[in-house]
């Protein structure tokens, strides 16, 4: 479908299990595997990627690799405002979630005046930063570099210079300052932090769709009450990372965790909020196939998107039919 833009961002830098990489080869075989044409159906095209730097020795303890991030992040977010240009849709397939940092930057770059709303579905907030991390693992860090977020309130980590000047220009990809607010941010079965996102997560009221609330309600009304929240913004990033799967589901991703979504939950969820006119790029993450025998992370992700695409590709093809 000309209008589906397919994204391959291969760079794994930010993840602390190495494999991620991998992860786009993997729903690849898994659509094969289940006799489906869709990688034929969308054009896609793949961002470089910096990983041989993972055989050099790390000189950013709290922020590794932010150097090679910081190219990354720009060659990701140039491919996504070129993408808007040519008014398709991007449809984001990436290694690790500090990829997403460069998704929003290329978002707000290509739409400097809207206001954009943030559907983050994860296991993770995401939201430390170099001053707050206790692993300098970047994947952790995605909503704080879009959010312009340092947190120094709950500093633990003294940074060197070279560090403070990367991590100011990691923020600064796209556009300067904060690519949108804590009022447009929802989390979606976060359950897995530190005391300084949940600081932030309480300081800013952030509202996080758990796990039981999840389940009274569904999935079709979490995805409308969510976008219901985000009434005011002009546009919706969607980010789905395959540990907001229950582990039991999800084994084939660096950093599983108990009590997530079931498959048929995120297929439901990302179908439905993909059906929003508003809802502009939608991104998967996290698969790691060196940590799963069978690819059965590969297999349950690939269900999830090409459920999530074709209810896209429905929204998108009733807008050409008005159109023409």
């Amino acid at each position: 479908m000309k209008n589906v833009k397919i994204i391959e961002v291969k760079s794994e830098l930010g993840a602390g299990t190495r494999g991620a990489s991998l992860g786009i080869d993997a729903l690849k075989i898994a659509c094969l595997d289940a006799g489906s044409d869709y990688f034929k159906r969308f054009n896609s095209i793949e961002v470089p990627n910096d990983n041989h730097v993972l055989f050099d020795k790390n000189l950013f303890p709290f922020a590794k690799h932010i150097d090679s991030i910081l190219v990354t992040l720009k060659s990701i977010s140039s491919t996504i405002a070129q993408t808007f240009e040519f008014n398709m849709f991007p449809l984001v397939l990436a290694a690790d979630h500090s990829n997403a940092a460069g998704t929003i930057a290329g978002i707000k770059a290509a739409h400097p005046d809207k206001r954009l709303g943030v559907i983050w579905i994860d296991a993770h907030s995401d939201i430390h930063s170099p001053y707050t991390t206790p692993s300098g693992n970047m994947h952790g860090m995605s909503l704080a570099i879009a959010l312009n977020e340092d947190n120094k309130d709950c500093k633990i980590n003294d940074l060197d210079p070279e560090s403070r000047f990367f991590w100011r220009s990691v923020k600064k990809v796209g556009v300067e300052g904060p690519k949108f607010s804590y009022d447009d941010l929802i989390y979606i079965m976060v359950r897995s932090y530190e005391v300084p996102e949940d600081y932030l997560m309480k300081k800013h009221n952030i509202k996080n769709y758990h796990f039981d609330e999840f389940n009274q309600k569904g999935a079709e009304n979490i995805a409308n009450e969510a976008l219901a929240r985000l009434k005011d913004c002009d546009l919706i990033y969607i980010s789905f990372d395959v540990d907001s799967l229950d582990s039991k589901f999800s084994k084939g991703t660096g950093t599983p965790v108990e009590t997530g979504l079931t498959v048929e939950q995120a297929k439901e969820l990302c179908a439905c909020l993909v059906k929003d006119p508003r809802v502009c790029c939608f991104e998967m993450v996290e698969i790691n196939p060196t940590l799963d025998t069978e690819n059965t992370m590969a297999e349950n992700a690939f269900e999830i998107l090409e459920a999530t695409t074709n209810s896209l590709v429905e929204r998108l093809g009733k807008v050409e039919k008005v159109s023409a």
